[in-house]
């Protein structure tokens, strides 16, 4: 069966593009487009043409599942300069979220219409390409150099008002019905005298070349910066920048260039897979039967920086909230911070003051734990103390209906611990949010023994509604996120006490794409609560695990990072960022000739080895017990919560990417020092036995 039909109707021909379940752009796709719009090309009756993707959306993009295959079809670009090309009135008329390619076919059209809601934009950068069917070329000329380049360096999706305003849409249509929206206006257009209007012409929003120059530099300048490490960012600024010097056609073979070379960038694969990883996370066991409970009211137990977070996700979802905490002066200053955390939105124009108040009506606090009974969801966000939990919960199982389902919100403590004072503990869950949790996209939802398929699925569904990126964790110390990074963070600690820097260990870090260093992540957490964790654990370490003291020195002179103006780095008004605290060093110095530690060099190459070896190798542990149930789990973990840089895959793609090989050859060298810390994985050794990689565990 056709994808591409087309009818004509008098003088207009109707183009009607059926791919469910977004439209996208796959090879049967394109050949019969090209094919259809060759055969109207010839046909002098027709002096219209509309091009329509009647179902869900409009041309959505590429068929991911095409990406990294060669496959024997026209490129699009070739397409969208037919359709330009054509003597005869070409509308798009655009509904849902015309993306990527779909935004590019739309462009090259000569006149675009759009319903009420649609969204458009053009995302490739987040994939590790450029737009590569002129979309770096139309793009600017129906909106300027400025929007252009924003849009396409961010991928973000501009509403239809903003389209229309900006000149990358003609018209708002006044509701949904696409084909009717389109051939009206194609008639209005051929009654009113118009003509094909070629996009490559259009000329007044480029012609100041002194203003567009001045406006690229501005975007080299940030790009320099932000997206030093990135291969696409630049690529786009480039084929925009190189395309306005140049004749159309020459400016679309320079965009196609550069796309190629996008395409053959390792950045690309590690993007891809972060795309894909993050659409296959919901492919659990439990979904497949489970039942998302209808949620409209939800309770937080906790306002402190993790409870208002949460408290301020569920708002913004459209739940209603009550927090509980323990006295009024707790209540004003959770309510304080919620509060500026609108202003500031509203400051910044991302709301509206309207928009503020409205979701501020959603809330309420109290310090009275039986206002939670109507509750349809809990989320425990208390200290992280097993008993302190544990107290809540058992007043939570008499206060609330036995439907009522109780979250935790706990980073690291035994979720199924916690469930055995509820009676029906099949509603208890974990649901770990990342700080700022209205902000972090990552969510962990912890799946304990006796959690139920419904209680899994409602969470999942609680997540998408919250615009999260829900992971499915097992039960275990620091559940998949913590748990590696416990093991990263004593390995690290291990290079420091035999001679590394911490700030050349964060420097290194950051170098390789990091958001940020260890050290600097544990003065942004607060040094306390890593402290806190090695006090809990202290009871249960064997006699025979080193044990490197560093940190604890830091802690108990009350330097715990940010909150106390002072951990490894200095913090103040006046003190410049990632300022290393010289007391570290002596710390260090002194903490090595207690232990009798000859200090070493370690080069930028052997801290990076070490950093990802132990990621590695904790992952594989926690693959094998099942703890995370596939390799792509891991990375989506660590790519939105741990600021590992997408572009890099996440760490098991990047173990991949150099070679499971090389990571054991390490960890067996390692291993000839600390046998105990680094005894190699037995799944790590069978893949390489094997000659697999962890992409085929996914």
């Amino acid at each position: 069966m056709s994808l591409v039909k087309y009818k004509i109707i008098e003088e207009i021909a109707l183009i009607e593009i059926s791919n469910p379940p977004v439209n996208a752009i796959s090879a049967a796709v394109r050949i019969g487009l090209l094919e259809t719009i060759k055969n109207l090309s010839i046909n002098e009756k027709i002096k219209a043409i509309v091009i329509t993707a009647p179902e869900r959306t409009f041309l959505a993009g590429a068929d991911i599942k095409e990406f990294g295959k060669k496959v024997d079809a026209p490129i699009l670009g070739k397409i969208c300069d037919k359709i330009e090309s054509l003597n005869k009135i070409v509308v798009a008329s655009l509904h849902g979220t015309p993306l990527g390619g779909g935004l590019e076919v739309a462009m090259s059209a000569h006149y675009r219409i759009a319903a009420p809601n649609t969204k458009v934009g053009l995302p490739e950068v987040l994939l590790g390409i450029l737009p590569g069917a002129g979309g770096t070329q139309r793009l600017p000329r129906l909106c300027g150099v400025n929007m252009a380049l924003d849009m396409m360096l961010t991928g973000k999706h501009v509403p239809a008002k903003e389209a229309l305003s900006s000149g990358i849409i003609d018209k708002i249509a006044e509701n949904n019905n696409t084909i009717d929206n389109g051939i009206e206006y194609a008639k209005k257009l051929l009654k009113d005298g118009f003509k094909p209007r070629p996009t490559s012409q259009i000329q007044n929003k480029i012609s100041d070349t002194k203003e567009t120059s001045e406006l690229i530099l501005k975007f080299k300048d940030t790009a320099s910066k932000k997206y030093k490490n990135l291969f696409s960012p630049h690529a786009i600024i480039r084929s925009v920048e190189e395309g306005l010097k140049l004749d159309f056609p020459d400016a679309i073979s320079n965009e196609r260039k550069l796309f190629e070379e996008c395409i053959e960038s390792p950045q690309r694969q590690g993007l891809i897979h972060s795309f894909f990883a993050e659409r296959a996370n919901t492919k659990i066991p439990e979904l497949k039967e489970g039942k998302a409970i209808d949620l409209n009211k939800i309770g937080i137990i906790g306002g402190g920086t993790m409870g208002t977070g949460i408290s301020m996700a569920a708002m913004n979802a459209g739940f209603n909230v009550i927090m509980v905490e323990q006295n009024d002066e707790a209540i004003q200053k959770a309510k304080a911070k919620i509060n500026s955390t609108y202003d500031r939105s509203v400051k910044l124009n991302r709301i509206t003051t309207e928009q503020k108040n409205k979701t501020m009506d959603m809330f309420s606090a109290t310090t009275n734990l039986s206002d939670l009974k109507d509750r349809d969801l809990i989320i425990e966000a208390v200290f992280e103390n097993m008993d302190v939990k544990k107290e809540v919960f058992v007043k939570l199982n008499q206060i609330c209906s036995q439907d009522c389902i109780l979250a935790s919100n706990t980073s690291y403590l035994n979720v199924n611990e916690i469930a055995t004072v509820v009676d029906n503990p099949s509603r208890v869950i974990g649901l770990h949010f990342f700080s700022p949790a209205n902000i972090m996209k990552l969510l962990e939802v912890v799946v304990a023994e006796k959690t139920s398929k419904d209680t899994v699925a409602t969470a999942f569904n609680l997540a998408k509604k919250m615009k999260k990126v829900p992971v499915r964790s097992g039960v275990c110390d620091g559940f998949i996120g913590n748990r590696i990074l416990s093991k990263y963070l004593v390995g690290t600690y291990h290079m420091v006490e035999d001679g590394a820097s911490p700030f050349h260990v964060d420097k290194v870090i950051r170098d390789f794409g990091c958001a940020m260093g260890i050290f600097q992540v544990i003065d942004l957490a607060g040094g306390d609560i890593g402290w806190a964790t090695r006090k809990r654990k202290a009871p249960f370490r064997h006699k025979d695990d080193r044990y490197v003291q560093i940190p604890d020195r830091v802690c108990e002179r009350g330097w715990f990072g940010q909150k106390t103006s002072k951990g490894y780095y200095l913090y103040g008004e006046n003190v410049d960022f990632l300022s290393p605290n010289p007391e570290i060093e002596i710390i260090c110095e002194q903490e090595r000739k207690r232990a009798g530690i000859t200090p070493k060099k370690f080069d930028d190459t052997e801290i990076l080895d070490k950093y990802i070896a132990a990621m590695v190798y904790e992952g594989t542990k926690i693959l094998s017990e099942q703890i995370a149930l596939k390799p792509s789990d891991i990375d989506v973990v660590f790519t939105n919560g741990y600021g590992f840089p997408k572009w890099r895959g996440g760490p098991m793609k990047y173990a991949d990417m150099i070679g499971l090989d090389k990571i054991l050859k390490n960890i067996k060298k390692y291993s000839e020092e600390d046998p105990r810390f680094w005894a190699p994985p037995k799944l790590l050794e069978d893949l390489v036995k094997q000659n697999k990689n962890f992409d085929s565990l996914n």
